[in-house]
This record gives C-alpha cells, sequence and structure tokens, in this order.
C-alpha cells in the first residue's frame, strides 16, 4: 500500500507542477512588453524516416526537416544523425503475477539478455525498471558495463498485481536522466492492468512531456473474456482496450508498438528497436510558449510525401 501511495503522490505532484522539462530541455520565462508570460523552452526530437518500403532514410540534411508546433513553422536549431551514437535504454519490465504464466516472463528475460550480450554495442547504456503492486523499482541504474542489468534481469520473478499505468507515468523521467543524447524506453507486458491509481489518459499526460520515445512490446495478451475476468478490477479492462492504450503510450512519444504471441517474434523486434535508434535524426527548435496555452502539437515534414516521419505528437 506504501508503494502505491509513493506512486499516487508522484503523480499528483506532476500534475501540480505542468509540463516538465525532460535533460534535453533548457527553459527561462521571459515577459513581453505587453506583460504577457512566456515560456522559452528548448525541444528536442528523436526523429525517424522510413519510406514507402519500411526501409529507414539516411541520406536527409537540417535542410530536408521543417517543423510545425501549432502548425506554425519553427527554425531549425540543431540538427545531429550519427549512426555511431551511443544509445541509453531504458527497460520497463512488468513482472506483475500475471506475467509468471504462459512463460511470458521467462520469454521476455531471455529475449533481454541477448539484447544486451548481442545487440547493444559497448558504449551503449541499458537499465532495468520493474514493476509490480504499484511500485516501480530502479532494479540496474544505466551503465554501458551490461552485467549489472543481466544479474537484475536473472533475479526478477513474478509477483502481484499490475500497475500498469503508473509505471509508464513514472519512468519516462528516470530515462531522461541518462547520458546519452540518444534514449528510448522500451516496455515489455501483457498489458493487463488491475492495480493503478492513475487512468491511461493521466499516465500519457505525463510521459509525453519528456522526449523519451516508449516502444511497447505486448506479449501474449488476454484474447479473450473468460482470461480477463480473473483480472478484472473495472468493465474497461478488454483486450481492444489494452491493445489501443499500449499503441497511444508509443504512438504519442514517437515509438512504436507489437503485439507478439511467440518468443521467436522478441529477438526481432528488439533488434528493430537497435536499428531504428541508430537510424535517428536529432532535431532541435525553439519554443515560445505563452503560459495560457497548454499542449503544443508537434508535426516534422519532409519533402517526399512518400516518406513517414515518426516523432513525439507534442509536449
Amino acid at each position: 500500500m506504501k508503494s502505491r501511495v509513493l506512486v499516487a503522490s508522484f503523480l499528483a505532484c506532476l500534475a501540480v507542477l505542468g509540463p516538465a522539462p525532460g535533460a534535453t530541455f533548457a527553459q527561462e520565462q521571459v515577459r513581453d512588453p505587453a506583460s504577457h508570460e512566456y515560456v522559452v523552452r528548448a525541444i528536442s526530437l528523436a526523429v525517424t524516416v522510413q519510406d514507402g518500403r519500411g526501409r529507414f532514410v539516411n541520406n536527409l540534411v537540417e535542410k530536408d526537416f521543417t517543423i510545425y508546433e501549432n502548425n506554425k513553422k519553427k527554425p531549425i536549431t540543431y540538427f545531429s544523425h550519427d549512426f555511431s551514437s551511443p544509445l541509453s535504454l531504458t527497460v520497463l519490465l512488468d513482472v506483475s503475477g500475471s506475467m509468471g504464466l504462459e512463460r511470458k516472463l521467462a520469454d521476455c528475460k531471455a529475449a533481454l539478455r541477448r539484447l544486451a550480450t548481442d545487440l547493444l554495442r559497448p558504449r551503449d547504456e541499458i537499465a532495468l525498471l520493474v514493476f509490480a503492486d504499484g511500485q516501480v523499482e530502479v532494479a540496474a541504474k544505466h551503465s554501458a558495463d551490461k552485467s549489472e542489468f543481466l544479474r537484475a534481469l536473472d533475479a526478477a520473478e513474478p509477483y502481484g498485481q499490475t500497475a500498469l499505468n503508473d509505471a509508464v507515468a513514472v519512468s519516462p523521467e528516470f530515462a531522461t536522466r541518462a547520458r546519452n543524447e540518444k534514449r528510448a524506453l522500451l516496455l515489455l507486458t501483457d498489458g493487463i492492468d488491475n492495480d493503478s491509481a492513475s487512468t491511461p489518459e493521466e499516465a500519457l499526460e505525463i510521459a509525453r512531456r519528456v522526449d523519451v520515445p516508449i516502444y511497447t512490446v505486448g506479449y501474449k495478451l488476454p484474447l479473450n473474456e473468460q482470461t480477463l475476468k480473473a483480472y478484472k478490477r473495472s468493465s474497461g479492462l478488454t483486450s481492444a482496450g489494452i491493445v489501443a492504450t499500449l499503441e497511444k503510450f508509443s504512438a504519442a512519444t514517437g515509438g512504436k508498438a507489437w503485439f507478439l504471441d511467440e518468443p521467436a517474434g522478441l529477438d526481432a523486434v528488439l533488434e528493430e528497436i537497435r536499428a531504428e535508434q541508430a537510424h535517428q535524426y536529432i532535431i532541435g527548435y525553439t519554443s515560445y510558449q505563452d503560459t495560457a496555452e497548454l499542449y503544443r502539437w508537434i508535426r516534422v515534414t519532409t519533402p517526399n510525401y512518400r516518406h513517414k516521419v515518426r516523432t513525439r505528437q507534442g509536449y
């Protein structure tokens, strides 16, 4: 119960404080001659560009991109596209009781072990957060030394209920503390939430305030009402609702969602995520935000209409 209160208190504090800047944000408040108060903020975007066949587009330069904030064009102030840049990956792993069924947790642990040992490069950092029973635990801090991550991963065991929304709300802020410019959050879960203090909408509102794409792997999601009945705390927990929630978490933050039923697919997805991070563009601009305005929509385009450009939807 104490862990639940801690998470709920954290959510309440963030809601009161308003949009929270990530590690790549710099902001100050200024006033114009008419005494309107503005927040000046440096916004950093992780941008993925793919062609019509899904292949990464790697030959673009700064002048090929246009950024719009609330449909107003913004000058680009920072641009980087470096294949060799190291990644800081934060893994958010569901270790609730339902993950102990059908080898869900065992399969995820095996795939993450291969990710750490075979896919990540020596300079890439990785951290492990585990969640169950309203608690998000830092099992392994960000480090290029993968041994701490592997030890914590081996020790993870299923227990308790699932507070998925609460975990998604608090984890992106932790991910911004990593040292590398390229950062991502990888969520592995069966999607069942029966213990959160927050709603999916509240979790999303907080998660999208920082520039960390959320890559979601929904593994062996419950597909029938009979299976879900044992976990339901409300009538809103449905298979379609689980899929929609996980897709929203990824789409709003510039990530991507996958839904798998076989362990063979886990390796392929994790390899795709690492490849995408290597191909990402990091683009920055300055936002002058009237404090009376709340959410800011972001859109990034290229001259080629066939390009699929993916980044965070706003902040």
